[in-house]
């Protein structure tokens, strides 16, 4: 038996939206995106294991029994699920707590490396006689798009 087009479909966009909200930075909505990638991962175990009657020996004919393995993956995958979703509440009401958002803020480090690499990026240039270090704007918004600061307060 072949998968319905609509489960894949729906497992499609549950993915899509799933990966979307989880490079969001609101912990609330990582969590959501926890939860529908999980909701995924469970449709496409069920869609990819076989339907039939019950695996029963005795009960159901050995060509007709379904797979029980799919099933007790899902199973694994649910409780797995509800831990990550359980920590991650957690988190975002910790967070709630102490800062009054639930945003997560950007590492310094992470800026001092960005940094760095910047200067980098037009010390090289520099040596090489490119244009690229003459202090033009677009060059070094160029530069901060290709590294994602863009737009954030440095």
């Amino acid at each position: 038996m072949s998968p319905n087009l609509v489960l894949v479909v729906v497992i499609g966009v549950l993915s899509a939206a799933g990966v979307t909200l989880l490079l969001e930075r609101s912990l609330t909505r990582v969590v959501l995106g926890v939860i529908l990638l999980g909701n995924a991962a469970n449709l496409l175990i069920l869609v990819a294991g076989r339907a039939g009657g019950a695996p029963i020996v005795g009960v159901t004919p050995e060509g007709e029994m379904s797979d029980p393995l799919p099933q007790a993956m899902v199973l694994t995958a649910i409780v797995i699920t509800l831990g990550m979703t359980a920590f991650l509440l957690a988190m975002a009401y910790r967070s709630w707590l102490l800062l009054g958002h639930d945003e997560v803020q950007d590492d310094l480090e992470d800026r001092r490396i960005v940094e760095r690499a910047l200067a980098d990026e037009a010390q090289n240039a520099a040596d090489r006689g490119d244009d690229a270090g003459d202090g033009d704007p677009d060059d070094a918004v160029a530069s901060a798009a290709a590294f994602g600061t863009v737009g954030r307060n440095a």
